[in-house]
């Protein structure tokens, strides 16, 4: 089978070389880590090694400064294909560090939130850190995070509950946004603080359907105390804002890529089995309905694909025209959220029903627990849920785009 997608930049080149290296090894892995239902830490460090978690860094710092977000997504779908886990895992240690790296080319040489980000980024070059990321709260969305950041004279005070916090048993730092309050309002902010941090509860909760190696489990802050300059401030809590709308589908659409990298490992599986000796009759013309569902996963593999690819380059023509995103105006954010929802709905419905055909294909060898197929069937059943939006919601939110009704909430 061949994979339509390509890079489209040398730092995207390089880093996809090294998560199609890994693939084989990732693959061989994912079995023994979903059934023990725990992170596999050698995936992470042969990410480390091979500078796919560095990917993100400027070169000057000791990354591979990777900028394309067409590739990025990419990267996570090759990733994919070994093991869905470890793909969205380090993708939310991507997502972070794309930012620290945007920071510090934006902020002027020698000022205080540039050295800060050099620090983190070198650190991440050096394999010395990696960050999971978590926006995600029981009972509420995006927008309105009930983690609460409270002012102190020694700092801020962190506490509240976040859910989904991917690859946490492995980090060494986590981002989160929270709720603060100033004298400016009500906010939206991002918080960057090490693992270690007094008052940090891993709550060891993670037990899913799928995507059983992610390490997704709850961490409860405990009136944690940060300094006050660890939070940045991104746009006002309970309303949509460039700021917010950018960030969100920046950090988001890569993780769709790993529900095509899923799909696309399952159809391979498909072409495999019905390609050995056993199965001479079907070549020969004897099951025509194995033709007709290979058929339609391939217009159903290829479409998911076009649609992704297409969004990852418009992604980098928006990074592109409007400073990273700086300059955009908000209703190029919602024009931006809408595109990345379209995408959304199209991969993880084709990719479920990959699999699902997959799976039929197999008969009663794929539903067995030993066989490859019944992880791939557990683990594509996660991308519609991610937030924003479900597909209960998603429709009707890019009916309002598309009538230049933009949500303010």
């Amino acid at each position: 089978m061949s994979y339509r997608i390509v890079p489209t930049t040398a730092a995207g080149e390089r880093v996809i070389a090294a998560a199609n290296n890994l693939v084989e090894t990732f693959q061989a892995r994912a079995d023994a880590a979903d059934r023990a239902n725990e992170i596999c830490p050698a995936n992470y460090a042969d990410m480390q090694r091979t500078g796919i978690a560095a990917a993100f860094v400027p070169e000057e710092l000791g990354g591979l400064g990777l900028r394309s977000m067409h590739d990025w997504t990419l990267t996570i779908a090759t990733l994919a294909r070994g093991d869905g886990s470890a793909a969205i895992a380090i993708s939310m240690h991507l997502s972070a560090t794309r930012g620290l790296a945007a920071l510090y080319r934006a902020s002027d040489t020698g000022s205080a939130p540039r050295l800060r980000a050099r620090t983190f980024l070198e650190a991440v070059a050096k394999g010395e850190m990696l960050i999971c990321s978590t926006t995600t709260e029981r009972g509420t969305d995006n927008l309105h995070p009930l983690s609460e950041a409270r002012w102190s004279e020694a700092g801020w005070r962190l506490s509240g509950t976040k859910n989904f916090v991917t690859m946490s048993p492995l980090a060494t730092h986590v981002a989160a946004n929270v709720r603060m309050r100033d004298a400016d309002g009500d906010h939206i902010a991002n918080v960057l603080v090490p693992m270690s941090t007094e008052g940090i509860r891993p709550l060891g909760d993670w037990d899913a359907l799928g995507m059983r190696a992610s390490g997704s489990q709850s961490i409860q802050f405990e009136n944690c105390l940060v300094p006050h300059d660890a939070l940045r401030k991104i746009g006002p809590w309970g309303k949509w804002s460039t700021p917010v709308l950018v960030n969100r589908t920046l950090a988001n659409v890569p993780l769709v890529g790993a529900f095509l990298g899923v799909a696309e490992t399952a159809f391979q599986y498909a072409l495999d089995a019905q390609s050995t000796a056993q199965t001479a009759q079907v070549r020969s013309g004897a099951r025509p309905g194995v033709h007709h569902a290979l058929a339609e996963m391939e217009i159903s593999l290829a479409t998911a694909q076009s649609i992704l690819a297409r969004l990852g380059m418009q992604l980098d023509d928006f990074m592109a025209a409007t400073d990273g995103g700086a300059t955009a105006t908000y209703e190029q954010g919602h024009e931006l959220m809408k595109d990345y929802q379209s995408a959304k709905w199209v991969v993880n419905r084709h990719a479920i029903d990959i699999v699902g055909q997959s799976m039929d294909l197999s008969g009663g060898g794929g539903y067995m627990a030993r066989n490859p197929l019944s992880r791939l069937y557990r683990d594509v059943r996660a991308g519609p849920f991610m937030q924003p939006y479900s597909p209960i919601d998603a429709r009707e939110y890019m009916g309002k785009v598309l009538l230049g009704a933009y949500p303010e909430e």
